[in-house]
């Protein structure tokens, strides 16, 4: 099963993508056969119960939302108060549209820390704390590794070992993890650590690793157009028991976000049938 999350379309960033309404992005994906949509924050406003019940009508899911905001590191909001507000406003807008999984981006490195291992152990801390929250309102927090490219400011999970860690010092049933292609394909350990990962596996991003990436955040491939091994990722990941959709997530804002969302949209549904 396939969905789009719409950053590959260019909606997560402002001045990117060619400005489509969450509707028309519906009808487009319920037009191709898609299974699910997975949207961004700012995309959604105040119309979270609305866009949710389109995607319903149009025979599809919302799969999941993203992000939270950062919870540790040098980009986490001011105080206490304003990170949480901002928290349970995520979580309040994932059960608003009906989705299961919010993708939690954990932010970096702790100032006044060195290394990862503090800033997790804080990390876990907060999460716990946000948890019950998610839960009452029937929302999964999905803990999202980023590639070690984005140690310092972004996250201090960097493989799927360190947010299975996590996950044990959390210890709630609706905490789990997000397995995105961009971040993890280069980790010869990352068939073992989703085996690891068996029933925690919360989503499943698919793209592909540029071999002459010229931006760390914007220049993600499409599936085929790289050097990640997709079948074996996939692989791994089904054989860990998820059995959820395949989300497209490419950020490309020199190649893909400049062209016709219906030859996106049609590219990404031939490659994922003929090469992951």
């Amino acid at each position: 099963m396939l969905a789009l999350n719409t950053a590959t379309l260019g909606h997560n960033l402002d001045g990117y993508g060619a400005g489509w309404s969450p509707e028309r992005v519906i009808d487009a994906c319920a037009e191709r056969g898609l299974a699910g949509i997975v949207f961004w924050r700012r995309e959604i406003g105040s119309r979270a119960f609305a866009i949710g019940n389109r995607v319903r009508a149009a025979g599809m899911e919302v799969v999941g939302l993203c992000r939270t905001p950062f919870l540790v590191g040098p980009l986490v909001p001011p105080t206490r108060e304003a990170r949480m507000d901002d928290f349970r406003a995520a979580v309040d807008m994932a059960a608003a549209l009906g989705a299961p999984v919010l993708t939690l981006v954990t932010g970096g490195i702790e100032p006044g820390t060195k290394g990862p291992h503090e800033s997790q152990k804080r990390l876990a801390e907060r999460v716990a704390e946000g948890a019950d929250y998610a839960a009452r309102h029937e929302v999964n927090l999905a803990l999202e590794p980023l590639n070690p490219l984005y140690g310092g400011n972004r996250t201090c999970l960097m493989t799927v070992r360190d947010a299975l860690r996590v996950c044990d010092m959390v210890d709630a049933p609706n905490v789990g993890i997000a397995v995105d292609v961009y971040h993890v394909w280069w980790d010869t350990t990352l068939a073992e650590s989703c085996a690891a990962a068996r029933g925690r596996i919360l989503g499943f991003h698919l793209c592909d690793w540029l071999a002459d990436t010229r931006d760390m955040l914007l220049d993600r491939g499409m599936m085929g157009d790289g050097v990640a091994d997709l079948r074996a990722i996939r692989a791994a990941v089904k054989g860990a028991g998820y059995s959820g959709t395949c989300e497209v997530e490419i950020f490309s804002a020199g190649n893909w976000w400049r062209r016709d969302p219906d030859e996106v949209l049609d590219t990404m549904i031939d490659r994922f049938r003929t090469v992951c």
